[in-house]
């Protein structure tokens, strides 16, 4: 299995470098803050050793995560469209079998011990942010998600959950329906997934912005 390019991977974990995508400017007038979903039962009860920006790849491991890579990146701004430098962001997930490192996890014996499950960065002064993680898939009573926690340097908080765009089973997930009963924000947190072309063979990309209320 092709590993991912050490320069690459350097790029993930700076967060500060190379765009995966363009970025769209943001415009001062209109911005619907990233709806606050729940954090869920499966927070880490115990951080990973590491816990950097590319989860696909667990550091000191020659094995690669199971399922299909995606490069999530995007900006940490307010509501007038400004940068929030320093803001830390965190994501986790299930693994590609839909298990969750956590000790409440029915059958996480059988996890992939090759997926990292959680990262965390510090944005840069752009309010920039990039994860190598996977797309993410279903488990019983929920549609695929990843979530996601936001601290900015002056306290706020945000906790929230992105989605694939389209996944028929959005429209069954209750706390998918509760975050989108304003207009605009369904955008904040659906992910349109495109192909990571030039990037990393068979992978999908997505930019997202987390905006801050």
């Amino acid at each position: 299995m092709t590993r991912f390019p050490l320069l690459a991977r350097r790029t993930v974990l700076a967060g500060a470098g190379l765009a995966l995508l363009p970025l769209a400017p943001s415009f001062a007038a209109g911005l619907v803050a990233t709806p606050a979903q729940t954090e869920g039962p499966f927070y880490p009860a115990g951080f990973p050793a590491d816990m950097d920006g590319d989860l696909v790849q667990v550091r000191g491991q020659a094995a690669q995560a199971m399922g299909q890579v995606l490069h999530l990146q995007g900006r940490v701004i307010d509501l007038a469209g400004a940068a929030r430098g320093g803001a830390m962001v965190e994501i986790w997930q299930c693994d590609a079998q839909g298990i969750y490192d956590h000790p409440r996890q029915s059958g996480r014996d059988k996890r992939d011990a090759a997926f990292q499950g959680y990262g965390r960065m510090l944005v840069d002064a752009g309010g920039r942010y990039s994860f190598r993680t996977l797309k993410p898939v279903a488990y019983p009573g929920r549609t695929p998600h990843i979530h996601l926690k936001v601290a900015t340097a002056d306290g706020r908080m945000l906790t929230s959950q992105f989605y694939v765009a389209g996944d028929p089973q959005n429209e069954r997930d209750g706390i998918f329906r509760s975050a989108i009963r304003t207009p605009g924000q369904r955008e904040r947190i659906e992910m349109r997934l495109e192909p990571a072309s030039g990037l990393e063979p068979g992978a999908m990309a997505t930019t997202m912005d987390i905006v801050i209320g």
